[in-house]
């Protein structure tokens, strides 16, 4: 049976709820490899069903929690480039590259 959009929304709905119901406050956060504590940096902690937690070292009481499925498909985005910035524009208006 296939699910309709609307049980599909209500579907993820429910999960994205469960997600930000589990209590997080003993999970190890981790920053990437070569990165120290004190700096300025992305940390993602390991929840359970494969859910991620994002967070950043500046702000670590705002925690973003995303599925396996949301995580997947960022970071197989990440390794597509999807999320490559582009370069500056110079202030005269040539790019930066």
């Amino acid at each position: 049976m296939t699910e309709t959009a609307e049980e599909i929304k209500a579907r993820k709905e429910r999960e994205k709820d469960e997600l930000y119901a589990l209590d997080i406050s003993g999970v190890e956060w981790h920053g990437a490899p070569g990165t120290e504590e004190h700096e300025e940096r992305v940390e993602i902690a390991y929840l359970p069903g494969g859910a991620v937690a994002m967070r950043s070292s500046l702000d670590p009481d705002t925690v973003l929690r995303y599925t396996e499925a949301e995580w997947r498909a960022f970071v197989l985005g990440a390794r597509d480039g999807e999320f490559d910035l582009e370069p500056a524009p110079r202030n005269d208006g040539r790019d930066a590259g």
